[in-house]
């Protein structure tokens, strides 16, 4: 990326300025880069650890298939489902407080007594299931926001600064060269305007 400057002392002060920036604006960067790369890796763990929480629930409850059968799926639907957001490294994501289900009524009396217990093994793997797509929804814009950090700082550190650098030792030499060149014609003429006074 080219740094578009004129060889002069405002050009000079703003280029400056713009160096500044972003040097003052690198390590908070960089820290906002390790931070969410350790949330990335929390919520990749977690969902790895959900994964497997969700299949050994599943497997637990396995050999009742016979049972299961006898369920009757449309006792209970999810109702709705309840996040929060929480800022991490400026980052706004998402949190599961509660999943809410809605249990139809049923006689007592004419189902299987275990009806009470398999809603509450269903209402419990579905929360892992929700929480798990929660933490899937996290780790993804966690890592999207990261990406956009990392592709940042290497901007800043080896394209905008190094070029910045670059643009004001090139303007610096051209006012230098100037200087000197309007010093050797004073002197020339000085030194010409002697000779004839002599």
């Amino acid at each position: 990326m080219a740094i578009k400057f004129q060889y002069n002392k405002t050009s000079l002060h703003e280029i400056n300025k713009q160096l500044n920036v972003r040097i003052r604006a690198l390590p908070t960067l960089k820290n906002k880069e390790s931070a969410l790369r350790m949330e990335v890796k929390r919520a990749k763990d977690k969902t790895i650890e959900l994964n497997e929480l969700f299949a050994r629930e599943v497997n637990a409850y396995e050999n009742l298939t016979r049972l299961w059968s006898e369920f009757d799926i449309n006792l209970i639907e999810i109702e709705d489902v309840e996040l929060s957001y929480k800022k991490i490294a400026g980052v706004s994501t998402p949190i599961l407080e509660n999943v809410i289900f809605k249990i139809k009524a049923f006689s007592l009396f004419n189902t299987p007594s275990w009806f009470l217990q398999g809603i509450e093994i269903i209402k419990k793997i579905l929360r892992i299931a929700y929480e798990r797509e929660v933490y899937k929804m996290k780790m993804k814009i966690l890592e999207q926001a990261r990406r956009k950090t990392t592709q940042k700082v290497n901007l800043y550190e080896k394209v905008q600064i190094p070029g910045y650098e670059d643009a004001i030792r090139k303007i610096k030499r051209f006012m230098e060269d100037e200087e000197n060149l309007s010093k050797s014609s004073q002197k020339i003429l000085k030194s010409r305007t002697q000779d004839f006074g002599d």
